[in-house]
């Protein structure tokens, strides 16, 4: 039975972000006067579906995906078609799904700040410093109590982990308490650390732990997810070299992992659902404008090809033999990585640290 809420809370938290992707190619597409054929939600077979005006609404049977499907989109022949349109509303539609992945973690974040949440909060002290380590440079010891980073308070392990990683290879001041009397530090935190040692080659611990519960009204709400917004975007992107450097592990799951991962994570309150889905959302809105084909990104670069030549298009054909390579490709990536997602949930892993 907990798995089934888990796969269910997954797949409605993943429909959402999906919901907003097309929506925003939705929107602009009605709003520019192309024709939109069908909105569906998930891939076909189709499950159930109704038509209003000229569009078919669609309820699919496969649930990790959606499309808008507009008329023309590679024949400029083609009445009120994607292709007949001007440069501008084609880039405006094609990017608009991105745009509304970005808009949407900023309300995430700022309605979870805005729901009660638990938060364990105490002394962050150090029990071992690395010798040779950033923090042994900088004349950290053990027993120091960390007071903050770059003025942000340290009052967990949770908070110290991620104000190093934000500020991976940069100078960063640390505020330390040693026999009552604090002191101003500074250091670097590493790409890539021996094993073992972390970025500032520390070990740290929480004393007198206390269990508190945070909200904040609205108005407080919203600039802290906007500060949170920037911040997951740099977490994110230091991932990334991570993984590139081989600082971290190149581990990538796909929509069912997605999905099992927030379920996984519902247990644990709706806060940190809505901080995950912000990041999925993020994260779709980058990968699609990467000018790839069959990405949105990548149907973008045709259109910026015909600008650049004045007008001059490169033949629907060949661009939809390129989207449809593409498209192949992308999918036999997912039937990968989908396996591997399947593979950890039949033998019971979990991606919950």
């Amino acid at each position: 039975m907990e798995i089934a809420v888990d796969i269910i809370i997954g797949i409605v938290v993943f429909s959402v972000i999906v919901i907003a992707h097309e929506l925003g190619h939705f929107a602009t597409a009605k709003w520019t006067g192309m024709k939109v054929e069908e909105f569906g939600l998930g891939f076909p077979p189709r499950l159930l579906s109704f038509t209003r005006g000229e569009t078919r609404y669609s309820l699919n049977a496969i649930p990790f995906g959606g499309f808008t499907r507009i008329a023309g989109e590679q024949d400029p022949a083609e009445t009120r078609g994607l292709a007949s349109k001007g440069i501008g509303a084609r880039i405006l539609v094609l990017s608009a799904g991105s745009l509304m992945n970005v808009l949407l973690p900023l309300i995430l974040l700022t309605v979870s700040f805005m729901i009660p949440y638990q938060t364990v909060t105490g002394q962050v002290v150090i029990t071992e410093v690395m010798p040779g380590s950033p923090a042994a440079v900088a004349g950290i010891e053990s027993g120091d109590t960390i007071i903050s980073i770059n003025g942000e308070p340290i009052n967990n392990t949770s908070s110290l982990s991620r104000y190093i990683q934000l500020n991976l290879g940069k100078t960063i001041d640390v505020v330390i308490s040693r026999d009552g009397s604090n002191q101003d530090v500074q250091l670097i935190p590493r790409w890539k650390p021996p094993a073992g040692q972390g970025a500032i080659g520390i070990l740290a611990t929480m004393e007198n732990p206390t269990v508190v519960s945070q909200s904040y009204p609205f108005w407080r709400a919203v600039p802290m997810g906007v500060t949170e917004f920037g911040q997951t975007f740099v977490l994110y992107k230091n991932g990334i070299i991570s993984m590139i450097i081989g600082a971290a592990p190149a581990d990538v799951i796909g929509p069912v992992g997605i999905v099992q991962f927030t379920g996984e994570l519902a247990r644990t309150g709706a806060g940190p659902v809505l901080e995950f889905a912000a990041l999925i959302s993020m994260v779709l809105a980058i990968v699609n404008l990467l000018p790839l084909p069959a990405l949105d990104g990548g149907r973008i670069v045709f259109v910026l090809i015909e600008w650049v030549r004045r007008g001059k298009r490169i033949s629907p054909r060949t661009e939809g033999l390129i989207h449809a390579i593409g498209f192949v490709l992308l999918m036999g990536l997912m039937v990968v990585v989908t396996y591997q997602d399947i593979a950890r949930i039949v033998s019971g892993g979990s991606l919950m640290p």
